[in-house]
């Protein structure tokens, strides 16, 4: 769990050190279905900060909903070299689509 800054970078050494990306690591964005996909690449628009702080940029904040302060999960597939950013808003309708199918359909409440 990590939250951004008013500028929208987001720390988290842990997952840092697990992805093997230090400070000007080159890493690419993606916005999908409202998550932010990262990965590594050589010839990334963005750089892993100095203080291995990663930069999400407003354009893809505002896609995804992203507010400062608000808690994130951040999960790394490090198999995979990527890093995958939820915001609080995704990961409550992830829950409640997974909560229906255990509950088979029916509506609780």
């Amino acid at each position: 769990m990590a939250r951004p800054d008013r500028s929208g970078r987001v720390t988290e050494r842990g997952l840092m050190g697990a992805l093997r990306w230090s400070s000007g690591h080159r890493i690419d964005i993606y916005p999908q279905r409202g998550m932010l996909v990262i990965a590594s690449a050589p010839a990334g628009q963005h750089a892993v900060g100095s203080r291995g702080e990663l930069p999400l940029p407003a354009s893809v904040r505002q896609m995804c909903a992203i507010l400062p302060g608000q808690p994130l999960l951040l999960a790394a597939l490090v198999a995979h070299d990527l890093l995958v950013i939820h915001p609080a808003s995704s990961v409550a309708r992830l829950l409640a689509d997974l909560h229906t199918q255990v509950i088979g359909g029916r509506r609780v409440g």
